[in-house]
């Protein structure tokens, strides 16, 4: 009787104690989030309750696990033991990770609900999502290591590991130099703002939006859904334009090839009529102004803003696309046209008259090929 009574409170008291700190922690957090409206950090606290209950009852089965007097426990302590010991601290490690997780993003929520400056909010966006794989990393590293230390073998090489570590050390700085230059290269975006999530950028001509920022790549949404993934160090060594430093609002321009004869007054009222029918556009300037000329056309420059990239793309699309039908309909003399006649040439007396050659003309009213033109020269 005594054997199957031991299992059953070892385990079942274990399981229990587990349960019941669980629902009290729960019970917890839940007041205090009724509490304070003003942080989400009790509620989202919650979420570590799992990871809570595997290292309460991994603790409790490790301590007592002896007691059960069950024969091939008893036979494989050692084993059992182990196996515990490696769970716990990985539940431990999981822990420690979800609760820094929730505290970074709590902070995060708290920071975004009383800023409103989208890029100082992107700024700390791309800060914490750093900060948080780095905590990630170095809790993982600290775990696996803690692991690897509890099997004895690993214990009797710690020394000579340690005498080891300068030119191990070494090595796997010249091995891994990309590597960390990557890392280095990541960290210094994250506090010296040069780029953020949510930034519009152009790369290599790719024009797109940060996606993700990690502490070796990033990645780049281009307007066609495609995934660029690049390296962080190009964005400290190389040249790449941020449409959302210092704002987000953009200006952009429409070019028109037309002929001289467009009308460039009437193109400006009826670019203004365009501008208010278009949701994209912000309000904030428009012009229409001839900005070159050449032997058979004029360029014609529209101006036009919006609040983002995408809705600047928007508008000039529009205006475009409007600007070049109202010619097409109401003005088409304005389009600009290519001469493929024949030049027709004047009269036989009349171009001597205009070139000073004399004699007969040619079939074509041309003079005649076999006399020279007069020179003035006798």
């Amino acid at each position: 009787m005594e054997s199957v009574l031991r299992p059953l409170i070892v385990i079942g008291g274990s399981v229990l104690v587990t349960l019941l700190a669980g629902w009290a922690v729960d019970r917890l957090l839940r007041r205090a989030d009724s509490r304070h409206h003003e942080t989400p950090l009790w509620g989202l606290l919650r979420r570590c309750r799992p990871p809570l209950q595997v290292v309460i009852i991994t603790a409790l089965l490790r301590g007592s696990y002896r007691q059960t007097k069950i024969d091939w426990v008893w036979e494989h302590r050692a084993g059992i033991g182990q196996l515990l010991t490696l769970v716990l601290i990985g539940a431990s490690a999981w822990l420690v990770v979800r609760a820094a997780a929730t505290v970074v993003e709590a902070s995060y929520a708290r920071y975004a609900t009383a800023t409103r400056d989208p890029a100082r909010v992107r700024r700390v966006r791309t800060q914490v999502t750093l900060i948080q794989r780095v905590v990630i990393a170095v809790v993982m590293v600290v775990a696996i290591a803690a692991m690897l230390l509890t099997f004895p073998p690993m214990r009797g090489v710690g020394t000579s590991m340690l005498a080891s570590a300068g030119l191990l050390g070494i090595v796997a700085g010249v091995a891994a130099q990309s590597t960390l230059g990557n890392l280095f290269a990541g960290l210094q975006i994250a506090f010296g703002d040069m780029v953020r999530l949510g930034d519009t950028v152009v790369v290599d001509g790719e024009w797109g939006t940060i996606d993700e920022i990690t502490l070796t790549f990033l990645a780049v949404r281009t307007w066609d859904e495609r995934r660029i993934t690049m390296p962080v160090s190009y964005f400290t060594s190389q040249p790449f334009e941020n449409w959302s430093r210092g704002g987000i609002q953009m200006t952009g321009t429409v070019f028109f090839h037309l002929d001289h004869s467009a009308p460039v007054a009437a193109m400006r009222e009826k670019l203004r009529d365009i501008l208010g029918d278009i949701a994209a556009w912000d309000g904030r300037d428009w012009s229409l102004a001839v900005t070159d000329t050449t032997p058979s056309t004029i360029q014609v420059r529209a101006v036009v803003t919006a609040k983002d990239a995408d809705d600047i793309w928007t508008v000039r699309c529009a205006v475009r696309e409007q600007l070049i039908g109202w010619l097409r309909d109401h003005h088409p003399y304005a389009l600009p046209r290519i001469a493929t006649a024949p030049a027709a040439l004047p009269p036989g007396e009349q171009w001597a008259e205009l070139t000073g050659a004399g004699g007969r003309a040619g079939l074509n009213g041309a003079p005649s090929a076999d006399r020279a033109p007069r020179t003035g020269r006798g």
